[in-house]
């Protein structure tokens, strides 16, 4: 079964790039090329020829009236535009001033030099002067919405991340940061795909500038057209094709405390044919964590008590090229990779205090960690648009990742008091993963009304993990057969699915359903311990919305989701840093299930967007943390524990009272129920639990920008204890220089040093306390961009594991 699925994904795909590739209709050598028309000029104030900059510029269709192209002034006042259009207008806009058209003028050798475009300032009819064409609007789809990328932000020379910031329901912080409806773990796509683009820890998204955006689509309860994994949701960026650009780029240079630095520089140059882009950063960055573990047996009287620091320190370089070329109007071809290199050191100090009646013990234990971690990816894709409709495509890709870490450490044990056995050890760690994802998509309107969607992907993961403990024993190092395993992990789903929808009006109905066939084994060398698992799972989805009106929207949603274990949650790799506190995975886990209801309504308004959602989750075979105690040791590892049922409500708004103040809320209340038992113990309770956040952004000028975050979350009960709640707050600040050509920037993460993480967990007569807390950041940092918009920063670092 499992070669038949794999050559099938093959067959398939390779017949269909054959079919592709065989119908592209390429461009005739023989067929007239379009001549390219530049127009220019420099626009002025009248009565005192001042130029002005930052005006923006804009060609309209003579006949129809359709937006074109646009640009701003720059220093000076001047603008240049490039089309092949020949039957355009000119309009020139800037505020405070009258709306400037140009209808006649000449051509002379594919050139319309403008000269001076005077502007005088605007009287009473300031109001009156709109252009709402090019306005961003919102528009709704059964199973997402669209923000449309309007001429009010595309001239204004900004960056994708603020266009996700005007996005209803996502916010992006001072720092880059993507949430949806107040989540992370947003799943980012570029034209529908993954892409290094879209790889928010690198920060690529800094290469997109506004102008080069057509939409984003807001999908926060994906559809059987994604992968049935589970996610808070996707953001997906449509960008413009055919759009003759300069280069654009920025230099970034960030430092901060505990140590933060680096340094970046961004490219992007987009012609009629192709669209080139790059990034290379190199930076250091360092992580300090004061932890906490105690563990009380009140049967046997003793407690078990370690403080101690673990620092995580890295060197690191990142490379990103990539291209779309434009063979024609209806064919493009993507190829984009990336290559990181990190040089890790892990140095951790703890000591250890053991009471009880009659004794007490006191020593510690050091850490000496070293890593290289090596991290490339590839990605080749090819979409084809059909003249019948813009919208009836078929879209091909191949992507590829790679992640290796060779990993050494020492770690040596002191005795202060007492008398206790001592552990020196030595680790090493050598892992490798490969992960290669093939996807075809076909999308057909049969109508103005009904759509068809269809496709098939396949993904191949593949990681070893040889991983090895030696104890000292009488001077010499040995092999702990106990501690030591080789693991391997394969895992392949193949999946197809196909999907239709209807939209007519206000009403809007897409359903579907994905099937997939998921093939998973791990091998455990040292134990021959073997967990192979085939099995086919059928996920449907429905979607529903009805307009009410221009500004109110209903949407409701069915979705069923997969968890599959993780490497990390099915590998039995022992963290012996606090010997006495050590994370194991379970190679017996169980993939978890989980049924997704969502009911909700947006309303927009003039001055706020306010979205509420009610929404249940059905989950069996949850996977939850299990703490077992041995001769005071704590062993926790994931297992299979019954079913959740969680109900909650969320809501987010938008608020702009004023035209430089700014408000982000949302509020996320659920109650839950488990239901569960292991090891003849009964994990059946029920609880609630809440988080609200709000952003304040205050724009104190056109260049000064202040924020400031405030995040609440309660306590919540687990299945073995408690997790206490936190209230923390960040601050930032952001300055541009030059109409947004330097942009400086100053945040501090958890100003007031609140944000920890403390834990409870019992059984029977033994409680555990754990405590870490990393503590307050400070960074600051300057960018200067060229070319076309502001400076687009780059905040570093690399694959986090």
């Amino acid at each position: 079964m499992k070669a038949l699925f794999t050559v099938l994904a093959m067959t398939i795909f390779s017949l269909t790039v054959q079919f592709a590739f065989a119908t592209v209709e390429m461009n005739d050598p023989t067929d007239p090329i379009e001549d390219v028309i530049k127009y220019s000029g420099v626009v002025t104030e009248s009565g005192t020829d001042v130029p002005i900059d930052y005006a923006n510029v804009a060609l309209y269709d003579k006949e129809t009236g359709e937006f074109i192209t646009g640009t701003m002034t720059e220093n000076g006042g001047h603008f240049e535009l490039e089309t092949t259009n020949r039957n355009v207008f000119v309009s020139v806009s800037f505020i405070g001033y009258e709306t400037v058209e140009i209808k006649e003028y000449t051509l002379d050798h594919n050139e319309a030099l403008f000269g001076n475009i005077v502007m005088d300032e605007e009287g009473e009819m300031l109001d009156e002067v709109i252009v709402t064409a090019e306005k961003s609007t919102i528009e709704y789809r059964t199973d997402r919405r669209i923000f449309n990328v309007g001429a009010d932000l595309t001239s204004s020379g900004a960056s994708a991340l603020e266009v996700l910031n005007n996005v209803p329901s996502v916010n992006v912080d001072i720092e880059g940061a993507v949430t949806l409806r107040g989540s992370s773990g947003v799943q980012m796509l570029i034209n529908g795909k993954p892409s290094v683009l879209a790889d928010e820890e690198s920060g690529a998204l800094g290469n997109i500038t506004a102008d080069m955006i057509e939409s984003v689509e807001v999908i926060t309860n994906p559809s059987a057209k994604y992968e049935a994994e589970g996610t808070s949701g996707i953001i997906n960026i449509i960008l413009k094709k055919n759009d003759k650009k300069a280069v654009n780029g920025s230099i970034t240079i960030n430092a901060g405390t505990p140590a933060n630095n680096n340094v970046g520089l961004s490219l992007n140059k987009r012609t009629e044919k192709f669209n080139l882009f790059s990034q290379v950063g190199v930076g250091y960055k360092e992580r300090v964590y004061d932890t906490q573990n105690t563990t009380t047996d009140f049967g046997a009287g003793t407690v078990l008590n370690s403080i101690g620091t673990e620092a995580r320190n890295e060197n690191y370089y990142n490379l990103i090229v990539g291209a779309d070329y434009y063979i024609n109007p209806k064919n493009i071809i993507t190829l984009s990779g990336s290559y990181t290199l990190e040089e890790e050191d892990q140095p951790s100090f703890t000591e250890f205090s053991f009471n009880g009646l009659g004794f007490s013990d006191t020593w510690t234990r050091s850490e000496t960690t070293t890593a290289s971690n090596l991290k490339y990816q590839y990605d080749l894709q090819y979409k084809r648009e059909f003249d019948d409709n813009k919208n009836h495509t078929l879209q091909l890709s191949a992507i590829g990742n790679y992640f290796s870490k060779d990993q050494s450490s020492v770690f040596t044990e002191k005795l202060i008091r007492g008398d206790v056995g001592l552990s020196n050890q030595l680790t090493a760690t050598e892992f490798a993963e490969s992960k290669y994802t093939f996807n075809i998509d076909y999308t057909k309107p049969i109508s103005e009304q009904i759509t068809i969607e269809t496709g098939v992907q396949y993904v191949d993961n593949f990681v070893t993990n040889d991983y090895s403990v030696e104890d000292l024993v009488d001077g010499e190092f040995v092999i702990n057969d106990e501690l030591t395993n080789l693991f391997e992990y394969d895992q392949k789903v193949l999946g197809t699915y196909a999907t239709g929808a209807y939209e007519n009006g206000d009403w809007g109905f897409k359903a579907g359903a994905r099937l997939e066939h998921t093939d998973l084994s791990t091998f455990l060398a040292n134990t021959g311990e073997q967990n192979n698992q085939s099995f086919v799972d059928f996920f449907p989805s429905a979607h529903i919305s009805y307009k009410l009106s221009d500004r109110i929207s209903l949407q409701t949603s069915y979705s069923s989701r997969i968890y599959r274990p993780r490497l990390w949650d099915l590998n039995p790799f022992f963290n012996i840093r606090n010997n006495f506190s050590i994370r194991s995975g379970n190679p017996l886990l169980n993939p978890e299930y989980t049924d997704s209801y969502e009911i909700g309504s947006v309303f927009i308004f003039e001055k706020i967007t306010f979205n509420v959602n009610a929404y249940q989750r059905m989950t069996s075979d949850k996977i939850e943390y299990i703490s077992t105690f041995t001769d005071n040791v704590r062993i926790f590892s994931p297992q299979n524990v019954g079913t959740s049922n969680t109900k909650g409500i969320e809501a987010n708004f938008k608020y702009s009272p004023f035209k430089k103040v700014t408000f982000n809320g949302d509020l996320n209340y659920n109650y839950f129920t488990r239901e569960g038992t292991f090891a003849d113990q009964n994990f059946d309770f029920s609880n609630d639990q809440w988080s609200s956040k709000i952003i304040t952004k205050y724009k104190v000028s056109k260049q000064f920008d202040l924020e400031v975050t405030g995040r609440v979350d309660s306590d919540v009960e687990t299945i073995q204890g408690t997790r206490s709640g936190n209230v923390y707050m960040d601050l930032g600040a952001r300055y541009k220089l030059f109409g947004g050509k330097i942009v400086t920037s100053f945040s501090v993460r958890d100003v007031f040093s609140s944000r920890v993480r403390e834990s409870f967990t019992f059984d029977d007569d033994i409680e555990n306390f754990s405590f870490s807390q990393i503590g307050r950041f400070v960074s600051v940092g300057i960018s200067y961009g060229f070319g076309k918009g502001e400076a687009m920063t780059y905040g570093g670092g690399g694959r986090r594991r």
